[in-house]
């Protein structure tokens, strides 16, 4: 059982972020594996600083693209937000079923949390998505990709960040 879960999870690390190779024409772009490390990072360091729960927000870091591990990785323009989270759901439950109960349904509990953005981890952790997508764009201008192109990944990143301490960090890399 838990050696389905840890394959499954493995899958990650191939599953390339399919914005990057669609839209820039990168044609090694970073995993989703490579992704949630980042986030998983930025979550702990926002969560210590404004005093939230930070192992719950590590636990939702390292979940928040787990079902891309059977699903691959989807961009906007292919699937309805609807749609989409109605197959991350179904994806999420069936990977998680995997796990011991007692397990199990603590993560899935995260899960919903997450993509309901119930909470403020729930809420911050989707910046933090997002942020971390616009630090992956500056990274792909300095290795020379066409700043024109990812652009769009800066103003996608600006519209869905509200928050005050997210916003200053995103400023600060728009201007490089």
């Amino acid at each position: 059982m838990l050696f389905d879960f840890f394959y499954i999870v493995a899958e990650l690390k191939k599953i390339q972020r399919k914005g990057w190779k669609e839209k820039i024409g990168i044609t090694h772009p970073e995993s989703v594996a490579d992704h949630s490390f980042n986030v998983a990072i930025m979550a702990m360091i926002f969560s210590d600083l404004q005093k939230l729960d930070t192992q719950k927000m590590l636990k939702m870091a390292l979940l928040h693209d787990l079902s891309e591990s059977i699903t691959g990785d989807f961009i906007p323009e292919e699937i309805s937000k609807t749609n989409k989270k109605e197959m991350e759901n179904q994806t999420m439950n069936e990977i998680l079923s995997r796990l011991p109960s007692e397990i199990s349904n603590e993560y899935a509990n995260i899960w919903n949390e997450f993509q309901e953005g119930t909470s403020k981890e729930s809420a911050l952790m989707h910046e933090i998505d997002r942020l971390e997508m616009a630090i992956q764009a500056l990274k792909y201008i300095a290795e020379g990709h066409p700043k024109e192109k990812l652009a769009q990944f800066f103003e996608s990143a600006r519209r869905d960040i509200k928050s005050k301490e997210v916003l200053e960090i995103l400023d600060e890399i728009s201007y490089k």
